[in-house]
């Protein structure tokens, strides 16, 4: 063939994949941006990918290499810091902001801006769930749920619980012959808290049945969804209506055990929120109940796991923050009376550098890369029914609100309050995560026994990461865990019925509707 001809064939070809690529490229722009007329001059800078898929290819590429970052940095790149970009994602057109005032205003103003997750989210959890209701239902339902596991006051009720069941893991795994997965086994032990507390007696009977139903419900709930075979959302699903028929099983049996009057019976959660009425007598239905159990089972884990894992393996990696640390818990065990079994309230609270520790975890792990909102209003920058994704990861490894924010250094938050938005690994405003402080607590004393006696030995240290849906090592963190001294400890006798708390504090917020 005349390499002439094969030339001019071959400049046809790409002249004709750039004409189709530019084509292509702009088709969401002209659909999404053209339709706002004299409005579109006023958005921010940012391309909206290609048609129907956006820029999802662009995400998934970041989140899939060793650098997720490079998604954040690429756009103030090509746009410059201004913290304000439009896009398309998850399948809506979005503004991403990523800058600490931006964040504060859009997650402090529900006036303006209401959840925008997406569908799957939105299937996966529920209408009942708190990614689903409006913001006036939101405020009842929270007054009715978060009563026991917000604020550490009312958190102290289930700090002996929460060290018998650290106590017991530790010397669990420390009797292993061959390696745990740590991510794994911490989830465990954060699954078995929130059952207590939401499920009280029940929570035994389904703590086996139900843990690889929310890793899989877990893994779909940002995924596209496409309820076909092999694709995340689908198994997702399957799990969702599996832990239903669970759970729908757990409120069959309260209610049968309601019947008889057993002293020994611990209630949970679940029974205040089977009694439960509003102003108008109205009791909660099942189904409703169940979404607001699937969502805080689910959420009262996860963060907690991850987190309490990457404190052990970032302390680990730093063997002078790692020291220093170990120092603080050393010296909380020697002023603690004679008399004295367990970890108190107080005790936590003077736990100083490990909540620096804790705090750097969050910041640096950054859990949950973004919130969704969504616009309410027409708005100078943000047009009404665009999604708004806060990226909590852009603010938390941004250079100029964190210096060398690769690196972990627990000592940026000696003397140091975070301006509002530049912290924000439970999110913020009125929807701030309810778990948080129950996250905290749970971290917190895991740590305060593991440094305490134990050692981690990881098995690939530094091996492939994944970041999607959560960061986590590949392998899940593979490690031995082997006890340093032998100390026996003693937890504190409980000296009040945790439901007792609960009970109290929802009456108090909530008035007489509570038949107890």
């Amino acid at each position: 063939m005349d390499l002439g001809f094969l030339a001019l064939v071959l400049a046809v070809l790409l002249g004709t994949y750039v004409f189709l690529f530019g084509f292509l490229k702009k088709v969401n722009e002209w659909r999404y941006v053209s339709s706002l007329g004299e409005k579109k001059h006023s958005l921010p800078p940012g391309d909206m990918g290609w048609p129907m898929f956006g820029n999802m290819g662009s995400f998934l590429r970041a989140f899939r290499s060793k650098n997720p970052d490079t998604f954040i940095y690429d756009l103030v790149k090509r746009y410059g810091r201004t913290g304000i970009y439009k896009t398309y994602l998850f399948g809506s057109p979005s503004i991403i902001v990523s800058i600490p005032e931006t964040c504060r205003k859009v997650l402090a103003d529900d006036e303006r801006f209401g959840l925008g997750y997406p569908v799957s989210t939105k299937q996966l959890t529920g209408k009942k769930s708190f990614h689903s209701i409006p913001n006036s239902e939101h405020k009842r339902l929270r007054r009715l749920t978060t009563a026991p596991i917000n604020g550490h006051e009312a958190l102290a009720m289930y700090i002996g619980y929460i060290e018998d069941i650290v106590i017991n893991s530790l010397d669990e795994w420390a009797s292993m012959k061959e390696p745990i997965e740590l991510l794994k086994e911490m989830r465990k032990v954060a699954f078995k808290v929130i059952t207590h507390i939401f499920v009280g007696s029940s929570a035994e009977s389904i703590l086996g049945t139900v843990e690889k139903h929310y890793t899989d419900l877990n893994y779909g709930l940002k995924s596209a969804a496409i309820n076909i075979p092999g694709f995340a959302f689908y198994k997702a699903l399957k799990a969702r209506n599996t832990l239903v028929k669970i759970l729908q099983g757990v409120l069959d049996e309260r209610r049968s055990k309601s019947q008889v009057n057993d002293p020994n019976e611990k209630r949970g959660m679940v029974d205040l929120l089977m009694d439960i009425e509003d102003e108008h007598g109205q009791k909660l239905q099942d189904e409703d109940i169940i979404d607001l159990l699937l969502m805080f089972l689910l959420a009262g884990h996860e963060s907690s796991a991850h987190a309490a894992m990457w404190a052990i393996i970032y302390l680990h990696d730093h063997p002078e923050i790692l020291q220093k640390a170990k120092e603080e818990q050393d010296q909380i065990l020697k002023k603690r009376p004679s008399t004295q079994k367990g970890l108190t309230l107080k005790d936590i609270r003077e736990m100083n550098y490990l909540q620096k520790v804790i705090d750097e975890t969050l910041r640096r792990t950054s859990l949950s890369f973004a919130n969704f909102r969504q616009g309410f209003s027409p708005g100078y920058l943000i047009p009404k029914g665009w999604k708004v994704l806060v990226w909590n990861r852009g603010v938390h490894m941004d250079p100029e609100v964190y210096s060398n924010p690769k690196e972990f250094i627990p000592a940026r938050w000696e003397n140091h309050t975070p301006k509002a938005g530049s912290f924000l690994p439970f999110g913020a405003g009125s929807r701030i995560c309810p778990g948080a402080d129950l996250a905290k607590l749970e971290i917190s004393i895991f740590l305060h026994y593991f440094l305490l006696n134990y050692k981690l030995e990881q098995i690939k240290p530094g091996g492939p990461m994944v970041y999607l849906p959560l960061p986590r090592p590949v392998d899940n963190c593979l490690a031995k865990v082997t006890k340093q001294r032998i100390i026996h400890f003693q937890t504190k006798e409980k000296e009040h019925s945790p439901l007792l708390y609960i009970e109290e504090a929802v009456t108090k917020t909530i008035g007489s509707h509570i038949p107890v």
